[in-house]
């Protein structure tokens, strides 16, 4: 059913899914302003669009997925201009669905080292199996998306893996609503035909009743994460050094042995 719909333009899509989902979300929490969340949503857009255009238009160039005719409008390199659109709006929806929840970020530091180890530890083992499904032809775009957050995933858990573990709930909640509501967006715009994937790059495997391309489906689930556990470390940072608690934050970066031969 959905390939018999008209192929909207790739900006447009944002208006009729993007943009009025942030503009609910915004209407929802105007009535706790908060300059600080503003900030922190403002911070994450912005690293976004640098961190994730080099890869976004790599990608683009080397054929793993295209856009359907008529889609496009304008490029600035590779990259659709509505794909820079996404990449900056993707955060403010999902930052705002955070903001929506209430979070209560906690000033607590806690040594726990080895809680952080094992934090980065799991990401940096996904960033390995990423960097091997790269050198394959169907494992490629998923090696590539894995490849490209884990390592920042495994940098958030080094600076704040006890914040985000006691936070998990927050974080849990946080990241899946936006990512089920993605997906289906996804999905919508691949029945479309607003861009497809390439075959050679792709396993070919879907998320079963949705039949979202998997490689899809982790896209938006770690994107999100990262969205959203760099808010709430945003957050818990500006918590930590408003309680006057930064040198203790600075000991919880270290190991502990380390910072008594420094003392």
């Amino acid at each position: 059913m959905i390939d018999q719909l008209p192929v909207p333009g790739y900006v447009a899509f944002h208006f009729v899914f993007v943009l009025p989902a942030i503009a609910v979300l915004g209407i929802a929490v105007h009535r706790r302003p908060s300059s600080n969340a503003v900030a922190g949503i403002g911070l994450l857009a912005v690293i976004a669009v640098v961190y994730t255009t080099p890869w976004d238009n790599y990608l683009v160039a080397r054929g793993v997925w295209h856009y359907g005719a008529g889609t496009v409008t304008a490029r600035i390199g590779h990259a659709p201009v509505g794909e820079y659109a996404f990449i900056l709006l993707q955060p403010v929806l999902t930052g705002l669905w955070l903001h929506a929840l209430g979070p209560a970020i906690d000033d607590e530091v806690s040594v726990a080292w080895r809680r952080r180890a094992v934090g980065v530890a799991f990401w940096l083992a996904v960033t390995a199996v990423g960097g091997l499904l790269v050198t394959t032809g169907a494992g490629y775009y998923l090696g590539a998306i894995l490849a490209w957050t884990a390592p920042v995933l495994a940098l958030q858990w080094g600076v704040g893996g006890p914040a985000l573990l006691r936070h998990r709930r927050l974080v849990g909640l946080a990241v899946l609503a936006p990512t089920a509501y993605l997906w289906i967006v996804d999905r919508i715009a691949i029945g479309l035909g607003l861009w497809e994937l390439s075959p050679a790059f792709t396993t070919g495997l879907a998320v079963p009743v949705l039949g979202l391309p998997v490689e899809e489906a982790v896209f938006f689930a770690l994107t999100n994460l990262l969205v959203v556990q760099g808010i709430v470390l945003f957050h818990w940072v500006l918590e930590v050094v408003a309680a006057g608690t930064v040198a203790d934050g600075f000991d919880a970066l270290v190991p502990v042995g380390v910072i008594a031969r420094w003392r």
